[in-house]
């Protein structure tokens, strides 16, 4: 016959086990379950947008060039490139 003072250490070794378990459970389970109800989000929103009217840019005019130069070449000192020269003197 096993004495009282066992077997209430083995319940509670039971019982610590079962709630070491069902932490173990929960951060995983809410984390995976944000981690899919944010994704579901995004990709609704993604959806929304393309199905958007009126907000299409056309690519003729995303890939627009200025003129080039009549006189030929296409360089001009500017107040960026000079900035340029004068950081990169060694």
């Amino acid at each position: 016959m096993q004495s009282r003072a066992y077997l209430r250490h083995h319940e509670e070794l039971k019982m610590q086990k079962e709630h070491a378990k069902d932490q173990a459970n929960a951060p995983a389970t809410s984390s995976r379950r944000g981690f899919f109800m944010g994704a579901a989000a995004a990709g609704a929103a993604a959806a929304a947008v393309t199905a958007m009217p009126g907000l299409s840019t056309p690519a003729a005019e995303l890939n627009k060039l200025p003129p080039a130069p009549e006189n030929g070449g296409g360089y001009s000192l500017s107040e960026h490139v000079k900035r340029y020269y004068q950081t990169a003197r060694v």
